[in-house]
C-alpha cells in the first residue's frame, strides 16, 4: 500500500498523530485480538504510542477491543494523554509482586519494561528491572500469548562486512546492560518452554522519534557545529510509529520457544552518511572525528521481514523530519542513546 508522508513535521501533536496512524495490515490484525490488549511499562518512551495505535486501529476496524497500559506514569501528563484517546490506565509499580495479582486477565500482552539510562550508577536495578519482572510476567500470564520488546544489545558487535547479526547468533555482549537483557530474555525463555507460553522476542535496533534516538543525537551535534565520534560507523534503525506497528502484530506470531525477530529496517546506514545528509539539509559544516572501525552494533532483519514485512516509513523522510525539528527546537526529552558507545557502559 502506498503511504503519504508530509514533507515536514512542525507539531508534537502531528508528530503523535503520524506516529499513531495504523497500517492497513495493523487494522486487519487487530479484529484478531480478543479484549482487553495489555501493555505492561507503558509509561515510557514507546509505550503511550503504541496504546494509542492499538486503540486506533481497533476503532478503524470497528472492533470493540479495551487497551489497557500499565505503568508507574511518573509523568501524569503521559496518563491523561491515554485515557483522552480512550486508553485505559493503571498504575503500578510493576516490582511489587502483590500487584500482578489485580492486573486483568487477557490473551494478548506487550511487554515493555525494561531500564537502560543510568545502568552503569544502579547496574542492581537493572537487573532486578530487566530479570525479576520477567518472572512475575510469565507467572501471572501463562495463558496468554506474549509479545516481549527485547534489543539488538543482547548481540555482540559484529563485522560490518557480515550483513548484521542473526537471530541464531550466540549472545555475547559486554557490559551490565546487555547482559541484563540476555537475562531479561532467558528468564521468558525458561517460562516459555516450561509453561508452554506462546512468546515473540523484539530485538528492537534504535527506535526514532523526533524527540529522542540516535538521529536526534547526531542532528543535535551537527547543529551545533560539534564533533561527531563515528568510530561506531554503522547502525540500524526504524521509525518508532512502524516499529510499534509490527510489535502488535508480532502477537500473531509467537511461539514456544519464543520466536526471535531483529526489530528494523532492512538497510544497515553509515552513521557518516547520516551525519554528512543531516549537515546539507541544515547548511552546517561538518565535524567528524576519528574513523569507522571492522565492527559495530548491526543486525540482520530477514526473519522479520519474512514473518511481517517491512517497515514503511523511509530513512529520508525522518531524517529531513528531525533536521527540521532540531532547527526550529522542537521538544526533547534528553535521553541521549549513546551511540558512540562500544564498551557497554551505559
Amino acid at each position: 500500500m502506498l503511504v503519504a508522508f508530509p514533507h515536514l513535521i512542525e507539531t508534537e501533536e502531528q508528530l503523535d498523530e503520524i506516529m499513531t496512524r495504523p497500517s492497513q495490515e495493523l487494522v486487519e490484525f487487530i479484529k484478531e485480538l480478543e479484549s482487553p490488549l495489555v501493555i505492561l511499562g507503558a509509561g515510557g518512551k514507546m509505550g503511550p504510542t503504541l496504546a494509542v495505535l492499538a486503540r486506533r486501529a481497533a476503532l478503524l476496524a470497528n472492533h470493540n477491543l479495551e487497551v489497557v497500559a500499565v505503568s508507574r506514569f511518573t509523568d501524569r501528563k503521559i496518563q491523561s494523554n491515554l485515557e483522552l484517546h480512550g486508553v485505559k490506565t493503571i498504575s503500578y509499580d510493576l516490582l511489587d509482586a502483590e500487584h500482578y495479582t489485580s492486573l486483568p486477565d487477557t490473551a494478548h500482552v506487550i511487554y515493555l519494561v525494561g531500564m537502560k539510562f543510568g545502568t552503569s550508577q544502579d547496574p542492581s536495578r537493572t537487573w532486578i528491572m530487566n530479570t525479576l519482572l520477567p518472572a512475575y510476567t510469565a507467572q501471572r500470564y501463562r495463558d496468554s500469548r506474549i509479545a516481549v520488546l527485547s534489543t539488538g544489545n543482547v548481540y555482540p558487535l559484529t563485522d560490518v562486512n557480515k550483513g548484521g547479526s542473526h537471530e541464531s547468533d550466540p549472545l555475547t555482549p559486554i557490559g551490565e546492560y546487555s547482559n541484563a537483557c540476555v537475562g531479561r530474555e532467558r528468564v521468558f525463555e525458561y517460562y516459555s518452554s516450561s509453561l508452554n507460553i506462546p512468546m515473540v522476542f523484539l530485538r528492537l535496533y534504535y527506535a526514532l522519534d523526533l524527540r529522542y534516538g540516535v538521529l536526534v543525537d547526531i542532528a543535535q551535534k551537527v547543529y551545533h557545529e560539534e564533533p561527531i565520534d563515528i568510530t561506531m560507523g554503522y547502525l540500524n534503525c526504524i521509525w518508532q510509529g512502524d516499529a510499534n506497528d509490527l510489535i502488535i502484530r508480532a502477537l500473531g506470531v509467537t511461539a514456544s520457544p519464543p520466536k526471535l525477530l531483529n526489530l528494523a529496517m532492512p538497510e544497515v546506514f553509515s552513521i557518516r552518511q547520516i551525519a554528512q545528509e543531516i549537515a546539507s539539509l541544515m547548511g552546517k559544516p561538518l565535524h567528524i572525528t576519528k574513523n569507522e572501525a571492522s565492527t559495530a552494533l548491526i543486525g540482520n532483519t530477514t526473519e522479520l521481514r519474512h514473518a511481517l514485512g517491512e517497515p514503511q516509513t523511509p530513512l529520508s523522510a525522518i531524517l529531513r523530519w528531525t533536521a527540521h525539528w532540531i532547527q526550529n527546537h522542537g521538544r526533547l526529552l534528553q535521553k541521549p542513546t549513546h551511540f558512540e558507545i562500544r564498551d557497554g557502559q551505559y
